[in-house]
């Protein structure tokens, strides 16, 4: 990926903001279990940057979706995982598929105030019987009048307590699941609506919710695109999630590698740093090694997706990687901080828990290794040629 000197300026004012605007605040957010979604994507909406890819007549910037992959890199310097998913549920989760098939009249009333930060969405596609299982959500919008009438429950939901709206994925008719789903743009005051707020091992800054909805009424207008395409939407604003995680996870490693080496250079043990053994020395660069190659693998599928390719492949390849190596990186480097490493305000601790989410949402490890046999030909029936 060859970058540009706006790409570059972007990344200042991006790690700019984290490091003045967030970074001071995360250990109290942290604490709380929440932090102030409104006024930081306010602040985040002023500097013009919630909509990047977006269309200037809704207040976005109109450049491609490497700048906005550039912002998803620079939220990683973040000290914490909560902070950065509800930012980037914001920007590359809730809106892609209002953006590319809301109306006119939606992307006015949604989306134009999600760029300029004075509301805060959510996605809503996961439920209690069906996360990484999309064609299984049973939540269903019924015709009435000029209504669609909702009933059913979400689960899961990033940002879901504070959210202003959601675009929800629901049934609106009893044909095949993968023909029968709608996106629908659904205000969160709508009477009907109640939540639950869920407690987590980790991500504990960023509020998560339980959504219910009984008998919610809402204007037909609010469907985004056609009616029944709401599978295939969904499948589409996944690749810029995936893609998302995947670079979001790369200076969060990096800064985790970093700090393990700078530690264990420090801690002694029977007279030498911990650095200076060999199985230490030689797993972390190991470990930079991997992060190196799943930020050629990430950037590389960014570039092609840019260009017009289909890279259902390597978001899905991308994805799995970010997953597991936030996993491993966590988990070797909290060994070498050894007790240190499992306090609870440890820098080290909260990776570990934060990042063990990447296997999980977004859809599982086990949907992408899915995903990349069915197109690699090697699931029973299936052929690449």
């Amino acid at each position: 990926m060859l970058f540009t000197p706006e790409h570059e300026e972007l990344r200042r004012t991006v790690a700019k903001f984290v490091e003045t605007e967030i970074n001071p605040y995360v250990d109290d957010w942290e604490a709380a279990e929440e932090f102030p979604s409104h006024a930081v994507f306010k602040r985040l909406g002023d500097l013009g940057i919630l909509g990047i890819k977006y269309d200037p007549d809704y207040g976005g910037l109109g450049l491609d979706f490497s700048y906005s992959m550039v912002m998803a890199e620079e939220t990683g310097l973040i000290n914490c995982g909560g902070v950065p998913m509800a930012i980037g549920v914001q920007t590359d989760m809730c809106t892609p598929a209002l953006n590319r098939f809301g109306s006119a009249e939606l992307k006015r009333e949604f989306l134009a105030p999600a760029i300029a930060g004075d509301m805060v969405g959510c996605i809503g596609v996961s439920e209690p019987g069906g996360g990484s299982d999309v064609a299984a959500v049973k939540t269903t919008a019924r015709k009435d009048g000029g209504d669609y009438v909702i009933s059913g429950t979400k689960m899961w939901i990033t940002n879901g307590m504070k959210a202003d709206w959601c675009c929800l994925l629901v049934n609106t008719s009893d044909g095949p699941v993968h023909r029968n789903k709608s996106l629908i743009m659904v205000p969160m005051d709508a009477k009907g609506i109640t939540r639950q707020k869920i407690r987590k091992i980790g991500m504990n800054s960023s509020d998560t919710a339980q959504l219910f909805f009984d008998e919610v009424r809402v204007p037909q207008a609010n469907l985004v695109g056609q009616e029944g395409m709401g599978f295939t939407y969904q499948m589409l604003q996944f690749q810029e999630e995936r893609l998302w995680a995947a670079v979001n996870a790369l200076k969060g490693l990096d800064r985790l590698i970093d700090l393990t080496i700078e530690y264990t250079r420090e801690r002694k043990t029977f007279g030498a740093p911990v650095l200076d053994n060999q199985v230490v020395h030689f797993r972390l660069a190991e470990l930079r090694t991997e992060v190196e190659a799943l930020r050629a693998l990430s950037w590389s599928a960014v570039e092609q997706y840019i260009a017009g390719r289909d890279v259902t492949r390597l978001a899905s390849m991308a994805k799995l990687k970010a997953g597991r190596l936030m996993r491993e990186v966590a988990d070797s480097c909290l060994q070498y901080w050894g007790g240190m490493g499992y306090t609870w305000d440890n820098p080290v601790s909260r990776f570990f828990r934060d990042g063990r989410l990447g296997s999980i949402g977004g859809g599982a490890d086990e949907i992408m290794l899915g995903i990349i046999a069915k197109l690699e030909g090697t699931l029973p029936g299936t052929s690449n040629r």
